[in-house]
């Protein structure tokens, strides 16, 4: 290449070359004079989800913060005025249970027997442990984002903030009630989000059961097999597919009824078929619950 422009060899040093830019950047003030110069501009809005900062920043986290420079660069460019705030969440079950562990404590009721003050006073110590680790890396990804005006979740005006946005959608006719099923913790006491049921998803064997429905004639039970065992106080019907072929088999002293592609794995090979029919056949058959309320 010619000119000005130079040729950029294959073992560059990367990482160098980009501390240069941050000191270009850091030593002209180019982030602040972007704000500056935008000043008076129509407003883009653009509001930074928090990351919760009291656990070290990983290199997922990169990605996402790379997303959200992106679109207030682009608005920028197009004379926009954004201002890029930051922001730290500072509330939630993860630093909850950070200090719980800290703490060598489990659950509700030994939160409150150490002192629900005293928990709280920890916990908005836990959530700036790693502040200054989370501005390094937004600063050497060159997330362009003001970290010194950062809000706080557990600061009392970004609360009453919360609290005044709710009140303007109640006032506008905007909110209204209704009912959602959720995941809920019986450790913590509390409903989950999904991001925080993902926080401790894992792969584990589900517990399931086999039981028997006696049939209402006196010929037999079904054998049924649930991994919610849970559903059977409110059971309300045996589920049968009409195109599965189901077996009449003998065992023992017993008559059981299930799909026929089972007998052997659930029964062995001791159990005998006596009979075969399509799951239709089933149909309206009448039966014992397992709780006869």
């Amino acid at each position: 290449m010619t000119g000005r422009w130079r040729d950029v060899p294959p073992a560059s040093a990367w990482g160098e070359m980009e501390q240069r830019v941050l000191d270009f950047w850091r030593e002209r003030r180019v982030f602040a004079r972007s704000l500056e110069e935008r000043a008076g501009a129509e407003p883009f809005v653009f509001y930074e989800g928090p990351p919760t900062a009291n656990g070290r920043p990983g290199s997922h986290h990169v990605l996402s913060r790379v997303f959200k420079d992106v679109f207030p660069r682009f608005q920028t460019m197009r004379g926009r005025f954004v201002d890029r705030r930051g922001g730290w969440d500072c509330h939630g079950l993860p630093v909850e249970i950070e200090v719980e562990k800290r703490l060598g404590i489990s659950g509700k009721p030994e939160i409150e027997a150490y002192g629900i003050a005293e928990f709280n006073a920890l916990c908005r110590e836990s959530v700036v442990t790693y502040l200054d680790e989370w501005e390094r890396l937004t600063e050497r990804i060159g997330f362009w984002i003001d970290t010194d005006r950062a809000y706080r979740t557990m600061d009392t005006d970004y609360i009453e903030s919360v609290w005044w946005s709710l009140a303007e959608l109640f006032d506008r006719g905007l909110l209204y009630q209704s009912d959602k099923v959720v995941p809920y913790c019986p450790r913590c006491g509390t409903a989950l989000s999904s991001h925080e049921v993902a926080q401790g998803y894992r792969d584990v064997d589900d517990p399931s059961a086999y039981v028997r429905f006696p049939l209402a004639d006196g010929t037999g039970a079904l054998l049924v097999w649930t991994t919610t065992p849970w559903t059977l106080p409110a059971n309300q019907a045996v589920a049968v597919h009409p195109e599965v072929t189901y077996a009449v088999v003998e065992r023992g002293d017993e008559t059981l009824v299930l799909a026929e592609a089972l007998v052997e794995r659930v029964l062995g090979e001791e159990a005998r078929v006596v009979e075969t029919l399509p799951g239709t056949a089933l149909l309206g058959r009448l039966y014992t619950p397992p709780f006869p309320y």
